[in-house]
């Protein structure tokens, strides 16, 4: 099995001192992540999808077989109407990545009022045509998707489910860890149950501790003869610790 590790995301001003130097500039970012990570994913693109030229400019700064997953914009999975245009400008813009070989998927994070039922299902074997060219994975904040119907639909169309470690509150998904493609992926947000519901960088401001990560460490080494390729991204990314995990992790996984 094939692990890739790495942020969601990576400019951050509140990781100067921790990870960056204090004095950074913001366009020196990227390089200074590459020399410790080979994976990110890209979220600015769900806020606004960016001209192909920014795209291209980050992937030059990628070494050889660097891997980017990014991240579907808002209009395909929160506001899900005339997603078509989006798309097009969406695919558009990835070319960049695409080219070298370096996108390996779109991530598809759709929101707690995203519940389970057969509307929604076909909604996102929709999405799974419109973005066909490319690996898509799909994440859910509502804990109505943990069901076989979803498995077995998530199976028969080729849709990678993402794993998800985030607070133990009602309705959310439970830190449980299964694929549906050969591929799999684990996202781990953080247990603050404090700040979650009020959103903002405090819903992230969270550090693992090494029991907390062994506990992930012991459900990989349980499923990875059915797994070729795991990614793992932390989105914990108040003040850096995203960064502190993802390096105990690899250090954990002998990487």
């Amino acid at each position: 099995m094939e692990i890739k590790i790495g942020t969601s995301g990576y400019s951050f001003d509140d990781w100067k001192g921790t990870f960056y130097p204090p004095d950074i500039q913001k366009g020196k970012m990227f390089d200074h992540y590459v020399k410790y990570f080979n994976t990110v994913e890209i979220n600015s693109t769900y806020y606004r999808i960016p001209h192909p030229a920014v795209m291209a400019n980050i992937e030059k700064k990628s070494p050889d077989g660097f891997e980017f997953i990014v991240k579907a914009p808002d209009t395909v999975t929160h506001k899900r109407k005339n997603i078509e245009r989006a798309v097009r400008d969406f695919d558009e813009c990835l070319k960049p990545m695409v080219e070298p070989g370096k996108l390996k998927g779109i991530l598809a994070q759709f929101p707690y009022s995203f519940k389970f039922n057969q509307a929604n299902i076909d909604y996102l074997k929709y999405c799974r045509e419109l973005l066909e060219k490319y690996p898509l994975f799909v994440e859910f904040r509502h804990n109505s998707w943990v069901n076989r119907a979803m498995y077995d639909e998530f199976i028969a169309a080729g849709i990678g489910y993402v794993a998800v470690d985030e607070p133990p509150l009602s309705g959310l998904l439970a830190p449980d860890f299964f694929n549906t493609t050969d591929t799999a992926y684990i996202r781990l947000h953080g247990r603050n149950s404090e700040h979650w519901w009020q959103g903002g960088a405090l819903r992230y401001d969270y550090d693992y501790s090494r029991e907390e990560l062994e506990q992930w460490k012991d459900k990989i080494k349980k499923r990875e003869d059915k797994i070729k390729k795991l990614y793992i991204f932390f989105n914990n990314c108040h003040l850096g610790q995203a960064v502190k995990n993802a390096q105990e992790m690899i250090q954990a996984l002998e990487l």
